[in-house]
C-alpha cells in the first residue's frame, strides 16, 4: 500500500514514465485499478514500446520520494479506419495515415486527487494529439460506475458518444463501460445534431423560397380582383366601372 504524506502545497510537475518506474507503476495499477494488467504492459509502458506516457511527481516530498510517481496516464496510437469508433469519425477514409489517440489507463493516489492532476495528465494527452497532423480524436473507456471520472471526461469536453453493455468483466461479473470521445483537428461526428438541425433549416429556408417564387409566378399570370364583400362576388379592374351600379349599397374594396 503506497500511502505517501502530502505537504499543505505540493509542488507537481509531469514528465515522460520512465524505466525506473517500473515498480511503482504496478504498485500504482494494482492499487488503484480492479484489473489487473500483464507485466509486458507495463514493460511497454517504461520503454515507450507503441505506448506514450506521462507521470506526475511531488517535488515537495522528501529526497528520496521527489521523483517517484504519484499519479499517471497512459496512451496508445491506433490507426483511425481500424479504431472501434471509424463510424463515429467524419475523416477523409481514402487518407489511410489518419490516426486516433486511445487513453489506456488514468490514475492518481487518493491523497493527491482534487488537486487537479488527472485533468493536467488529460491535457498532457490532448496536447499531444493535437500536435499530430493526422490525429482526429482522443478516445477512451470508463466503467459505468465510475462517476467522478465520468464527471470529469464531461467536463473536459468529452462527449460520451456509445454505452457498450458487459464490456468488463470483473471478477465474474459483468460491467457496463461508456465511451468518451474528444475530437481535435478538424475531427468530428458524422453528423452532430447541430449540423442536422442546420441541414433540416436549410432545406426548409430552400422550399419556402420556391414556394414563394411559384406564387409570385402565378399571381403575376392571374388579373387583379377585386372583391364585392357582401355579395361574395369577384370583379376585374375592367369590369368596375361598368358594374358600379350593380354594387350600390354596397362596400366594394
Amino acid at each position: 500500500m503506497i500511502d505517501p504524506k502530502v505537504a499543505c502545497h505540493p509542488t507537481i510537475c509531469y514528465r515522460p514514465i520512465r524505466p525506473s518506474d517500473l515498480l511503482i507503476l504496478e504498485q500504482l495499477h494494482a492499487e488503484l485499478f480492479p484489473i489487473r494488467y500483464e507485466s509486458e504492459f507495463f514493460q511497454n509502458v517504461v520503454n515507450s514500446r507503441d505506448i506514450v506516457s506521462w507521470g506526475a511527481v511531488d517535488r515537495s516530498r522528501p529526497d528520496g520520494q521527489s521523483d517517484e510517481l504519484i499519479g499517471f496516464v497512459t496512451a496508445r496510437i491506433v490507426m483511425a479506419r481500424e479504431s472501434e469508433i471509424a463510424d463515429l469519425l467524419s475523416y477523409d477514409s481514402s487518407k489511410s495515415d489518419q490516426t486516433l489517440v486511445y487513453i489506456l489507463t488514468l490514475g492518481v493516489l487518493e491523497s493527491y486527487r482534487n488537486l487537479g492532476i488527472a485533468s493536467s495528465l488529460i491535457h498532457e494527452v490532448m496536447k499531444y494529439s493535437s500536435s499530430i497532423p493526422t490525429c482526429r480524436a482522443v478516445y477512451l473507456h470508463v466503467i459505468s460506475y465510475n462517476n467522478p471520472a465520468i464527471h470529469l471526461y464531461k467536463k473536459m469536453s468529452f462527449k460520451c458518444v456509445r454505452r457498450l453493455h458487459g464490456f468488463y468483466l470483473i471478477s465474474g461479473q459483468h460491467y457496463d463501460s461508456y465511451l468518451f470521445v474528444y475530437y481535435v483537428n478538424g475531427g468530428r461526428s458524422p453528423c452532430s445534431p447541430v449540423e442536422l438541425l442546420t441541414i433540416v433549416v436549410s432545406y426548409m429556408r430552400r422550399g419556402l423560397s420556391s414556394l414563394a417564387a411559384r406564387l409570385r409566378k402565378n399571381e403575376e399570370k392571374v388579373p387583379r380582383w377585386l372583391k364585392c364583400k357582401e355579395t361574395r362576388c369577384l370583379l376585374t379592374t375592367q369590369s368596375r366601372r361598368n358594374l358600379k351600379t350593380e354594387c350600390n349599397g354596397f362596400e366594394c374594396v
